[in-house]
């Protein structure tokens, strides 16, 4: 082991008469240590508080940001909800429209076709009503000319 020397006695840390002693190294300290915290301060704590606050004003503007363009998006939402509804309304009233006209024009078509069906079918009985009409003719005639055959050859026999 190694032998320390002692301190002398006057200069001792137990000696209850150095222990409060007020010389040179606590002012000096004191000194240090207020220039240490003015250094800090400007060196560190600044712009350290600077940045934190830059930092805070950031965020602080780009939630406002995104606040105002989430509005803006609803507001949209909104808009275009609205426009496609009243699209869609307007989609079906045309479409409504469409089948009623393409309905009245089937009507009308399956009508005029009825009326055409209808006078050909009376154009092919009056046609009917006339080839009865001339056939009744000839059998009336051949029935006239048979009587008369059949009574001359009466006549001629009797």
């Amino acid at each position: 082991m190694t032998n320390y020397p002692l301190p002398s006695k006057e200069k001792s840390p137990l000696n209850p008469k150095t222990m409060f002693d007020f010389d040179a190294t606590l002012p000096l300290m004191a000194v240090q240590f207020l220039l240490l915290v003015v250094l800090l301060n400007a060196v560190f704590y600044k712009p350290l508080t600077k940045a934190i606050e830059d930092r805070s004003d950031y965020i602080r503007t780009n939630e406002t940001e995104a606040r105002e363009r989430l509005a803006k998006a609803e507001h949209l939402a909104t808009q275009y909800e609205q426009e496609l509804a009243t699209t869609r309304k307007q989609y079906q009233q045309t479409i409504a429209t469409a089948q009623a006209e393409a309905q009245a024009l089937a009507d009308q078509q399956i009508a005029a076709a009825q009326q055409e069906a209808q006078a050909q079918r009376e154009q092919v009985q009056r046609e009917l009503d006339q080839q009865k009409q001339e056939a009744m003719q000839t059998l009336e005639q051949q029935v006239e000319s048979l009587s008369h055959q059949i009574l001359d050859k009466l006549l001629v026999s009797s």
